[in-house]
């Protein structure tokens, strides 16, 4: 009976597999969301001189994540009695939502993809913007004076540090002429990786996603000693936790993302290393991100929000800009 649905239905069966594979990516992203805190506490614990969580779940605390979700999961549901609660309720899914939606265009492997567009790269700048919309309105909706300030300053910083970010990938789609995430991880096999046919373009890149993220030095709208945790200072349990959980999923889209346009994706640095399978490649490229993302956040102090805007339209744009017309101008003279 179920065969004969399915076969009477393809647009079922093409929704039913979907469905499965989009539940086991939430799964996979769940799963280093529990753990890339997990890391992220351990390595800042041993580049600080402390040992982290060392207690719920054995002696290398692989429990303690599960144990604050449920903490989370379990506390109450506070919504302020002045605050827009429609509004309220509906910001951190906001948030949280387009972090999700931009893993389904970032190639893994050259078989693991869930969605291959010809515009991938902007696909994931255009959604991944949208993020900034649930901030604000968490600080809206909240009336909370801090929380809104919150809010404007995340709007405020995510904006000015977009520019930069999306001009230095201009660069790299100039080589490649495409937008397609599998066109550029092709265009590296055929030349070298990116980083280093662009290391200007990396370096702006990677200092604007770490803005992006709200990360340490750049993690000005929920700075707890300025504004008071920021733009969901009044958020509790699981509605915070969203908005935490949609932190982390950029940090692995993110970390994916450049993986895929400056480190070669899935390729190996070597041909005759090929035979090691790409998802492996990718995985270790991967976490080598990751690792200089909590690496960063263990050691450099917080920005001062002036100097934050200031580096961001004085330093990054024009570098940005001044990459674009020499990749331009060395494309045009030399290719």
């Amino acid at each position: 009976m179920v065969e004969e649905l399915l076969q009477s239905s393809p647009g079922l069966a093409n929704f039913g597999i979907f469905f499965l594979l989009g539940a086991v990516l939430l799964l996979i992203v769940l799963g280093f969301v529990t753990y890339g805190i997990l890391a992220e506490r351990k390595v800042m614990g041993y580049m600080q001189l402390r040992h982290g969580p060392n207690r719920v779940g054995g002696k290398w605390g692989l429990l303690q994540t599960v144990a604050d979700v449920l903490k989370l999961l379990l506390k109450e549901d506070i919504i302020p009695k002045a605050a827009d609660k429609p509004l309220f309720i509906i910001a951190p899914v906001i948030a949280f939502a387009p972090s999700f939606m931009v893993l389904a265009t970032i190639p893994f492997t050259d078989k693991f993809q869930f969605a291959d567009i010809g515009v991938g790269l902007l696909y994931y700048i255009a959604i991944s913007g949208m993020t900034v919309f649930g901030m604000v309105l968490g600080g809206w909706a909240s009336n909370n004076k801090y929380a809104l300030l919150g809010g404007m300053r995340a709007a405020a910083q995510m904006v000015s540090y977009e520019i930069p970010l999306v001009m230095s990938v201009l660069g790299v789609i100039l080589l490649t002429g495409s937008l397609n995430l599998n066109d550029i991880v092709a265009q590296q096999d055929d030349t070298a990786w990116f980083i280093l046919l662009q290391p200007v373009a990396f370096v702006v890149f990677f200092i604007a996603s770490i803005a992006e993220l709200n990360r340490t030095p750049f993690d000005l709208p929920e700075a707890e000693n300025e504004l008071v945790a920021g733009y969901h200072v009044e958020y509790s349990g699981f509605r915070w936790a969203f908005f935490m959980l949609a932190e982390y999923v950029y940090l692995f889209a993110m970390s994916a993302l450049i993986t895929v346009i400056f480190l070669g994706g899935w390729l190996p640095p070597f041909d005759f290393l090929g035979f090691i399978p790409g998802a492996v490649w990718f995985s270790v490229k991967f976490s080598a991100v990751v690792f200089v993302y909590i690496w960063l956040r263990s050691t450099l102090p917080r920005f001062r929000v002036d100097r934050l805007m200031e580096f961001g339209w004085k330093v990054l744009f024009p570098v940005a800009l001044a990459n674009i017309f020499l990749t331009a101008l060395i494309k045009t003279l030399f290719f």
